[in-house]
């Protein structure tokens, strides 16, 4: 169990609000030179890798990000030529996407910068530590 500090406590979101853009900033890095952009479009990649066919609107409930973040990444995938859009044949005004060749090719290597940029994260944690984090954040009430 974590001793709590004398120091004063930043408040949760904040400091979930720094981690995470810190994670963004570093991932749009690591992958600029893969040609996929900030605004977390490896989040819609992966999400698309591991679950071919899905809908943008899915998407948009999945990772919880805007309808407009939704459409911008997936339209600057598709422009990559990490994903394809193909009409929904129950619903015409719906695409389902999928991966390319090209993004199948490409997933060890963004799992590979995934689990890195996680390491990196949770380097000073013990592993009982990063478990008890993942539980605590697991624990936390993200439901609009």
């Amino acid at each position: 169990m974590i001793e709590p500090s004398p120091v004063k406590k930043e408040p949760i979101g904040k400091l979930i609000s720094c981690v995470y853009r810190t994670q963004l900033k570093r991932m749009s890095r690591s992958l600029g030179e893969y040609g996929i952009g900030g605004g977390g479009q490896y989040s819609f990649l992966k999400a698309i890798l591991m679950t071919p066919g899905t809908t943008q609107d899915q998407l948009t409930v999945k990772l919880k990000f805007d309808k407009a973040t939704t459409a911008r990444s997936v339209k600057q995938l598709e422009a990559a030529g990490y994903i394809k859009r193909s009409a929904d044949p129950e619903d015409r005004r719906s695409h389902r996407l999928y991966p390319t060749p090209k993004a199948v090719e490409f997933q060890p290597v963004l799992q590979a910068l995934l689990d890195e940029s996680n390491a990196r994260l949770t380097r000073d944690l013990t592993p009982e530590e990063e478990d008890q984090l993942i539980v605590l954040l697991q624990k936390l009430n993200l439901e609009d």
